[in-house]
This record gives structure tokens, sequence and C-alpha cells, in this order.
């Protein structure tokens, strides 16, 4: 079978169709622990949590591999591509071999070589639905192994931002939208991800009609957490050490209590340095389901003049406002540098709990 490598990110974030999906923890010291404070805050019944804006590391494995592309085998019949002839797509993501679950491209091609072209059960997973296809592997001509035609995916990689932390629970959201395969555009089904450590090295300024992007690298040997859920809304996962977060908890805004004027956003644009810069939210939409309820625009000379606006890279930079947490970045307009979309926090924080029940 031909594959491909994980995805690297576009030089450390990533870029996920027309979507330019962004990135960027603030430390202060406290009296007392973030968690301590947190609960003695939340006499009023909001939820407190430790708004962040720092650079990591994200690590995806999927469940089963997904299926990006399919090409023509040169065998010493001819061409052929069993995965067009059973009926596979670019998008469909093949679980299970002969009943054997399968995870990796390695897992894949060992199966492949067992079965020695015999006719096998593919169960695929395709718009939500699940169904079998009946395929047979062709020798290829050129290195003798047997192939189905098909490019497939088992990982990504690539560097975001914290949004929150829970400093009770350790619960964490990042991103503020989902990871997208780079050439299909499906949401990843996670198996499992961790984030780690990350610098930005440096900035391609963005400008009107380009956008720019961080440039950064992260730890594939030091963990700071573990993904549970993959989600349109956001990345969610648990810190290893909830107990090393350091920041002012704060409350997060109810969707009512969210309006245009003047707002902040935490994001880590150089090294490991977070900063706190000043936007103007320009709209608030109603009903979105996209990771787009709001609009804003950067008003911060310092961070005009360092990225010109929103860059690839921030996804997932926390929005303060009125002392809350109100939201996260997620898109950058193309056509607009200094202007993006953002996500409500309450909004992150409801599908983090479904995920949680699902």
């Amino acid at each position: 079978m031909q594959e491909t490598r994980p995805y690297p990110g576009a030089r450390g974030s990533w870029l996920f169709r027309a979507l330019l999906l962004l990135a960027a923890v603030v430390m202060a010291a406290l009296a007392l622990s973030p968690a301590a404070q947190a609960a003695e805050e939340a006499e009023d019944g909001a939820h407190y949590v430790v708004p962040l804006g720092k650079a990591v590391g994200i690590k995806l494995f999927a469940q089963g591999v997904l299926v990006v592309g399919l090409s023509d085998l040169t065998t010493d019949q001819g061409l052929s591509s069993p995965a067009q002839a059973c009926g596979l797509q670019p998008g469909d993501v093949i679980t299970h071999i002969n009943g054997t679950q399968v995870g990796s491209i390695e897992q894949v091609q060992e199966l492949l070589q067992d079965l020695q072209g015999q006719e096998m059960a593919l169960t695929v997973t395709r718009d939500e639905a699940t169904q079998t296809l009946t395929a047979r592997a062709a020798r290829c001509s050129d290195d003798g192994q047997y192939k189905l035609g098909a490019w497939i995916r088992d990982s990504m990689a690539g560097i975001g931002t914290l949004t929150f932390a829970d400093p009770e629970t350790g619960l964490f959201g990042t991103l503020g939208h989902g990871i997208n395969d780079v050439d299909t555009a499906v949401l990843m089904k996670l198996q499992s991800g961790a984030i780690t450590p990350a610098s930005v090295a440096g900035v391609t300024k963005g400008q009107n009609g380009r956008p720019g992007e961080l440039r950064g690298t992260f730890s594939a040997s030091q963990t700071l957490g573990t993904l549970y859920a993959n989600t349109q809304s956001g990345v969610f996962g648990y810190l290893q050490d909830p107990e090393a977060i350091t920041g002012t908890p704060v409350p997060v805004a109810e969707e009512d209590e969210v309006h245009t004027g003047q707002a902040t956003i935490l994001s880590n644009v150089s090294g490991t340095q977070v900063e706190e810069y000043t936007v103007e939210i320009l709209k608030v939409y109603d009903d979105s389901k996209d990771a787009r309820d709001l609009m804003l625009r950067v008003t911060d000379q310092r961070l005009l003049e360092q990225t010109g606006g929103i860059v690839q890279g921030m996804s997932g930079s926390p929005i303060l406002q009125d002392g809350k947490l109100v939201g996260a970045v997620t898109h950058v307009l193309i056509d607009h540098a200094d202007r993006g979309y953002g996500i409500l926090a309450q909004n992150m924080l409801d599908q983090a709990a479904q995920s949680q029940q699902a």
C-alpha cells in the first residue's frame, strides 16, 4: 500500500484548506494556588478557569487509517487500482481488515502482506456511517509488495495554543477548532494524543491576501498532557500535573455577556513568552455552529508590527473582556490580515463536557 507520513504542519503550524487555523501561559504569582482561588471565587456560580495563551506541540493519532487519495499500481497484468475497484473514497476511514482493528500504516501493510492478495473485508467509516467493502490487494511489480493503491494517513502533528485550563480538574482546551486532515478536510477521529512544550522561533508577517504564520518547534519527548477529544469546537484533554498551572482564574463569560468593543488576547508569538494584546470585537454572531461566533480586529501596534495581525499558529489564543474569558481565536480572514474569527469559551466548555459523556 502506498503511504503518506504524518503531516508535519506548514513549517510548525497547520493549514486546513482555505480556513487558516491559528495559534499561540500567562503566569502570575498568587497567594493562593489557582485551584484554591478558583474554588473560593466560584461561590458566585461561575465557572472559573485559568486563561493561558502558551504555544504547545499537538500530536494526534487517529482511530483507524484515513484514506487521503487513490492511485494506480503497476502489476504484471498492467495497471490496477484495488482501492478504487472496491469503492474506497478519499475521506474514508478504514477501521478493520477482516475483523482485525487497524490503527497504523505499518499494521495495514503487514496485514496486506499476510493475505497475499486474498479477498478481504474492509470495515470503513464514511460520513459517520459504517459499511463493509470487499477488496483484494494487488502485487506491485516495482517492489513485490501487496498494495491497495490508496494513500493513507494515521497521525498528525503541529503547533497550537492552549486556551484555558481548569485548576481543579486539569481539563484543558486548545485551538478552538478541530484538527482536520489537510488533504480531505475530514475531522480526524482521535485514538490518542498529547501536548508537548513548544517554542516560537519566527514569524512570517501576514498581509492582505497572503496570510502569515508562526514558525516553531516542539519537543517530542516531554508530555504536558493527554488528549481525549478532537471536535469542531476544539481539542480537549487533561494536564499530567494540574498543580503546575499558574495564573489567575477568571470566570467564563456567558454568551449574552459578550459584546462588541474593546477586548484583549493572550498570545505567544516569540519564544515561550506570552503577551497581552488589545483587540476590538467587531461582531457577535447568533447561533454560529462552525467555531466562528465572533469577529475581532487587532488594534495593538506591537502585534501588528510583529505579525501583521492574526496569523496561522495563533489558534486558541484566549480572548478576554471585562475580566472574563469570552472566547478563543480560531481563523484569520485572508483578505484582512488584522482580522479573524473566534469561538465563544462557553461553547468550548460545553463541547468538552459533551465529549466526556460520549
